[in-house]
């Protein structure tokens, strides 16, 4: 046990240059799952099986290879996804271990957009997690190959038989189990279905004892083989047509049935390992070598300009950015995998974005924090720079000449907003500059100053990601940041018409000011008549950059205002409409008759007739009973069907409008249209409600008046 008592792991010392693999003999592949699945313990225990670890970390103890980050290693769980590599039976194998909250999915996604294979960790005491299933939906739209494991089989309360049936339940029947636990004179064994033997460990885990399938297991295990090999044929037309011949596959036939059902998403295998007592691990690795798809498996990726890029070694370099990450002793690291080509050392490559060249003058490949060098790295292969000036996640560098864009990784919006703003004034470009690396490093932190609330508004995830960004930014960055809720951005406008007359007139020696406007304002609605009782003699529809309109009349009569000024007087008219006189937000759908009025052909110019038209326009809106909107979000929440209840009586609360219900297998799906003003802090609660089971989505979607006592209370707060 004294490999689970180590202050920190202990890498086994390698040559200077590391050894380089071609694209056949690379695998990369990316645990997910929910929280406590145990993806960074097999990851761990990976490293340590292939013998890159003298010892094995843990996660309580803060000491893996993979959570190194000082903010892991005290909340004991990943917030960053962290690359490590493996070899194992000359492949090389790429981890990439992810967070498993779905508050840092932009990691998840990230990692999932440049894996081959998708290891998916379920924990076997509660099989697929809400977690699981988020995490699903971006497997599921990238068409990756998946593993499933279910992990800590030895544990008392673990339930393989349901962990199977949540695996069905998420991607149907398509789901082959190669391996299920037993328990033989007390020992944790693993029946293989595939190579049809018994993995017997001992109790500290470690080395198996390979026996026979025992008696009473064996018409199970030969009636999942039979299983496994029906699945296997159906993705190859030869095989099928073997299968037919034979009756059977040999192993070798069904490791190559089952890697076209992964290439094709149409085949997940179940195994099953305790990550903890390193049980399993290395028959998972030996699958991941010989069965998984390598990089050069995969077909060709069409580029945002619409050609075919080939995984060829002797194509020129492309390589995909996934991820950046700040550390204060290195700067900037950038990852990327190589798509096409092979990348040396000194390479000079262009960044699609913009143009801009950068020069890769070190390659690595990382373990944690451990950084490899290495003089190249092949098509396919995963690895990492420093200091690159001009590039972000989400950029593709090619070799000059050769131009192509590697299509974009697309992030979630924000769940949660708060305003940001430095505690200490003097801190203000510090945070900036903090929020602009945090952003680099994780592109769902959404930073943007609001012209409209004055407001620099932060968006993420989550609460718990809210949290990670407030610590980063203390103890990463040194800068304190106050968190605030966002103001709400409101519009004005009116429920009936009103007439005003305001006369502008200053003197102070020499040439005066004098304006006169008289104007008539009324509700403006898409397809209403032109209005009655008017000489119109030109219309202006004005799409106000915030929504709905303006409309402006001319209906002067009689010259008595020159042509000139009225487009002063609609200037005025519209630096009002900036800033309504309820709340100072924004006006919107009123159209203006301007329809008489006096000028001076002395003292009148464009200053006059613009102060005239502002006042003339704010005394009219006042008396043309002015109205308050709210912006209106379009909430969706998945939530398990016997917490409809306590979700709904919450969403009642926040004075939503249930607009309808459906169902998708054990869930309920709510669509809602909730006021933006309540659903702050809806994350937390939502969470709080559902044990973290449900989810939720939301968009703009309109613009609806506020209850007169609500709108009370604002305008009231307001003067």
């Amino acid at each position: 046990m004294e490999r689970f008592l180590a202050n920190k792991p202990l890498l086994d010392q390698k040559p200077s240059i590391m050894k380089v693999y071609d694209d056949k003999h690379i695998k990369n592949v990316v645990f997910v799952g929910a929280h406590s699945s145990g993806k960074t313990t097999l990851a761990e225990t990976m490293l340590f099986e292939a013998g890159l670890l003298n010892r094995r970390g843990t996660v309580e103890q803060g000491n893996t290879v993979s959570d190194y980050h000082e903010i892991e290693q005290q909340r004991g769980t990943s917030v960053f996804a962290t690359p490590l590599h493996t070899e194992w039976r000359n492949y090389k194998i790429n981890i990439i271990d992810t967070p498993g909250l779905d508050d840092f999915v932009g990691e998840i996604i990230s990692s999932i957009r440049v894996a081959d294979t998708i290891v998916t960790v379920l924990n076997a005491q509660q099989g697929v997690e809400i977690g699981t299933e988020i995490i699903w939906n971006y497997i599921d739209t990238y068409n990756k190959p998946t593993v499933f494991v279910v992990n800590q089989i030895d544990h008392i309360n673990a339930n393989y038989e349901k962990s199977i049936r949540s695996i069905k339940d998420l991607v149907g029947n398509n789901t082959v189990i190669i391996q299920y636990p037993i328990v033989i004179d007390g020992a944790q064994c693993i029946v293989d279905v595939l190579k049809m033997k018994c993995y017997k460990f001992p109790e500290e885990g470690g080395k198996p004892e390979k026996l026979p399938i025992p008696g009473d297991q064996k018409e199970k295990a030969d009636h999942l083989h039979n299983e496994l090999v029906e699945k296997a044929a159906e993705n190859d037309e030869a095989l099928m047509e073997l299968f037919f011949d034979k009756g059977t596959l040999n192993e070798d036939e069904m490791r190559q049935g089952i890697k076209a059902g992964m290439l094709n998403h149409e085949l997940f295998p179940v195994f099953c390992v305790s990550a903890l007592k390193d049980m399993g691990s290395g028959r998972l690795m030996g699958f991941i070598d010989n069965v998984a798809p390598a990089a050069a498996d995969l077909p060709p990726e069409q580029t945002v300009e619409g050609d075919l890029l080939e995984r060829k070694k002797d194509s020129p370099a492309t390589l995909f950015v996934f991820k950046t990450l700040y550390q204060p002793n290195l700067g900037q690291i950038t990852f990327f995998k190589v798509k096409s080509g092979v990348l040396r050392v000194n390479d000079k490559m262009e960044n699609s974005r913009n143009g801009e060249t950068e020069i890769l003058n070190q390659l690595f490949i990382m373990d944690g924090k451990k950084r490899e060098p290495v003089n190249r790295l092949e098509v396919g292969d995963i690895g990492a720079t420093l200091k690159l000036k001009h590039t972000e996640t989400n950029d593709t560098l090619y070799t000059p000449g050769h131009p192509a864009t590697i299509k974009p990784i697309q992030y979630p919006q924000p769940r949660t907003r708060k305003s940001i703003s430095a505690e200490k004034q003097q801190d203000e470009e510090k945070l900036s500059d903090a929020l602009r690396k945090l952003h680099s490093q994780d592109p769902t932190v959404v930073v943007k100053y609001s012209t409209e609330l004055k407001q620099l508004i932060l968006g993420c995830q989550g609460e718990l990601h809210l949290a990670t960004i407030q610590w980063q930014l203390e103890h990463v960055y040194g800068v304190t940041a106050v968190f605030e809720a966002p103001k709400i951005a409101y519009r004005e406008t009116i429920q009936r018409s009103a007439a005003a007359t305001y006369r502008h007139k200053k003197q102070s020696g020499g040439a005066g000011q004098f304006g006169e406007v008289h104007l008539k304002i009324e509700p403006w609605t898409e397809g209403m008549d032109e209005p009655q009782g008017f000489n119109i003699r030109g219309k202006e529809e004005i799409d106000l950059p915030w929504g709905g309109k303006l409309v402006f009349y001319n209906c002067i009569v009689g010259g008595v205002i020159d042509s000139r000024y009225l487009p002063s007087i609609r200037k005025g008219i519209l630096e009002v409409m900036e800033t309504g006189p309820l709340t100072g937000s924004y006006i919107r759908d009123v159209r203006v008759m301007v329809y008489d009025g006096k000028m001076h052909p002395v003292d009148s110019n464009d200053i006059s007739f613009k102060i005239a038209g502002a006042h003339a326009f704010k005394e009219a809106f006042l008396n043309a009973k002015p109205k308050l909107l709210e912006p209106i979000q379009e909430l969706t929440v998945k939530v398990p069907e016997e917490m409809v209840g306590s979700v709904m009586t919450d969403l009642q609360s926040r004075r939503s409008i249930i607009q309808g219900i459906d169902s998708i297998d054990q869930y309920q799906i709510l669509k809602c249209a909730v006021p933006e003003a309540e659903l702050f802090g809806y994350s937390t609660n939502l969470r709080s409600l559902t044990q973290g089971k449900a989810t939720f989505k939301s968009a703009f979607s309109s613009f609806k008046a506020v209850p007169n006592n609500i709108q009370a209370s604002l305008t009231s707060a307001v003067s």
